[in-house]
């Protein structure tokens, strides 16, 4: 309750916190420890790291372990229920900024052209592809979205962010002409479960699709269009900023379609940009080559 109403934390976030706080239980469990959370010492949570390493978890879920457990113990201060936190001297592992796969401009044709558009769910597949791209959207983003959230005429869609977050973005002529042949070709042929009726996207049983869904969609797609790259849904949203980058957009407007709290998470994609640029410069420059 203090991650969701305090924190205003997504409910994947508070499962992945609950998660890492049941990391340090089972450490415990396997030490024979019948420690609770409020006695374990500093070196407990030290033995656990070691724990955590050994297991051959990477240096970055390493680090969103501990964030989890800091974030444990930060609460029980919050609450009262202990007086020092022995989370304090807990190191993150240095992860560096690792950075994500992109799709070319071509790569995505070949994905979107990649849909047999005789299939039966042809029409809101090709729908739920152009929005991940033509948006920038979070896989969550696209399951929450609603009939009432697309204003057609303004060519804007609502959309609600990490932490219930909205924000208004801008959608591609593209992508809004497929989500309306979809909307009013295919989804009237779908009869929507109670409580599901503003949904934009449904299943056959007329209720939201699953991220397992959205996962096996672009995954079936890649390997229809022969993309050897290991992608997922997200890789859109990165391609979306990356392209925009590339082409010269303002990166604080790229920093609100996306929902990013901090222009430094935005920032990545001018990495991105200057290895396109730089692969230009190799590719082109008569004395680079």
């Amino acid at each position: 309750m203090y991650l969701r109403l305090e924190r205003s934390l997504s409910e994947n976030s508070i499962a992945a916190y609950l998660h890492d706080v049941l990391k340090l239980t089972e450490f415990l469990d396997s030490r024979g420890n019948k420690k609770s959370p409020l006695s374990v010492s500093g070196d407990d949570l030290h033995e656990f790291l070691g724990w955590i390493h050994q297991m051959g978890i990477g240096e970055r879920t390493q680090a969103r372990i501990i964030s989890g457990i800091r974030a444990f113990y930060h609460y029980l201060l919050v609450e009262d229920m202990l007086e020092r936190d022995p989370s304090a001297s807990l190191d993150l592992p240095r992860t560096g900024r690792k950075l994500p796969e992109v799709l070319t401009p071509e790569e995505i044709d070949r994905l979107i052209g990649a849909i047999d558009m005789s299939q039966p769910h042809a029409q809101r597949n090709r729908a739920i592809t152009e929005t991940l791209y033509g948006c920038g959207l979070r896989v969550s983003e696209l399951l929450h979205l609603k009939i009432s959230d697309i204003f057609e005429k303004d060519e804007f869609i609502r959309v609600s962010g990490k932490g219930n977050k909205q924000r208004i973005a801008p959608i591609g002529r593209e992508a809004l002409k497929h989500i309306m042949l979809y909307r009013h070709n295919n989804r009237t042929h779908v009869k929507a479960a109670q409580g599901f009726e503003d949904h934009l996207f449904l299943n056959n049983r007329g209720k939201a699709l699953t991220r397992v869904m959205i996962f096996y969609i672009i995954r079936t797609l890649c390997q229809a269009a022969g993309i050897k790259k290991k992608i997922s849904p997200h890789t859109l949203r990165h391609s979306f900023a990356t392209h925009l980058v590339e082409g010269g957009a303002d990166l604080r407007a790229v920093q609100d379609m996306l929902g990013h709290e901090s222009i430094t998470t935005t920032e990545i994609y001018t990495h991105l940009s200057r290895e396109y640029l730089r692969e230009n410069l190799l590719s082109y420059h008569p004395r680079a080559k």
